[in-house]
């Protein structure tokens, strides 16, 4: 099964020289997610997504991608998440099958539409904008006024347990935080929606209250991991990044507090906060 690092040969210039080094990257290799539903002496399959990530914590991933998607309502829904033994050689450890419950009912014509997503974007492959807003119709409870010596300090917390982006420098995080700034999940990925559903669903797992933390994420702030909080009822998020349009419009009609450009003692605050 790939991890979340590569090593690499390449040749360095470094003080007017050319050299021969190692060098460490960020594993990136293709998920398929396979749903199966059914009764149990007739199950069905169909494959869902297929997702650019970073292998690791891929149950969490699958488990926060039907959530967040609005697939699932509740982890109670699924009996399990394993990867598949039985696929090609070059596919093994990249596909994994949810099984859900057999008395949850889902609709596969809805779902079985192209959900193909990359590294970078998160809603590529949506049938329509109309359906990511139905999603997103629960206004979430507010976060309240902000704590700005407990907000300015997530980056720093943020960065202290970022392994993988100690060693490669080219990954995304994202991390959950309770009010008084205490750390309690962080995941890394190459692509910022995944580490963002892995974040969610080890919340969902651990029992952990989401609306009474926040969220902090590395780069920007787009509309598909707005979307994600929303879902889950986060009702802060911070970036250190700048955030779409798109993504100000959707906090702002939830009732999202979000926060961008945050680094040092600066930030913007461009959806509600008292």
């Amino acid at each position: 099964m790939p991890g979340p690092v590569t090593t690499t040969r390449i040749i360095r210039h470094e003080n007017g020289a050319f050299q021969d080094a190692d060098d460490i990257l960020v594993t990136e290799e293709p998920l398929e997610i396979r749903l199966g539903h059914g009764p149990l002496d007739g199950r069905r399959e169909f494959r869902l997504s297929v997702t650019m990530r970073t292998p690791g914590h891929d149950a969490e991933l699958a488990l926060g991608f039907l959530y967040t998607e609005g697939i699932i309502a509740s982890p109670d829904e699924l009996l399990r998440v394993e990867h598949c033994a039985n696929v090609k050689p070059e596919e093994r450890g990249n596909v994994v099958r949810a099984e859900l419950r057999p008395e949850v009912e889902i609709d596969a014509a809805r779902w079985q539409r192209n959900f193909y997503t990359t590294s970078s974007c998160g809603v590529c492959g949506k049938s329509s904008m109309d359906a990511v807003h139905a999603q997103c119709s629960a206004r979430i409870t507010p976060w309240g006024p902000l704590d700005v010596p407990v907000i300015t300090a997530l980056p720093d917390r943020m960065r202290e347990v970022q392994t993988v982006f100690r060693h490669t420098g080219g990954i995304h995080a994202a991390a959950l935080f309770d009010r008084q700034g205490r750390l309690l999940v962080l995941r890394e990925d190459v692509g910022r929606h995944n580490a963002v559903d892995k974040v969610i669903a080890a919340a969902l797992l651990g029992g952990l209250s989401l609306g009474d933390c926040q969220l902090l994420v590395s780069g920007r702030a787009g509309f598909e991991l707005v979307q994600k909080c929303v879902v889950a009822g986060i009702p802060l998020m911070a970036s250190v990044g700048a955030p779409s349009s798109l993504a100000v419009q959707l906090a702002r009609d939830s009732g999202l507090t979000l926060v961008g450009f945050l680094r040092g003692e600066r930030f913007n605050v461009y959806a509600p906060a008292e």
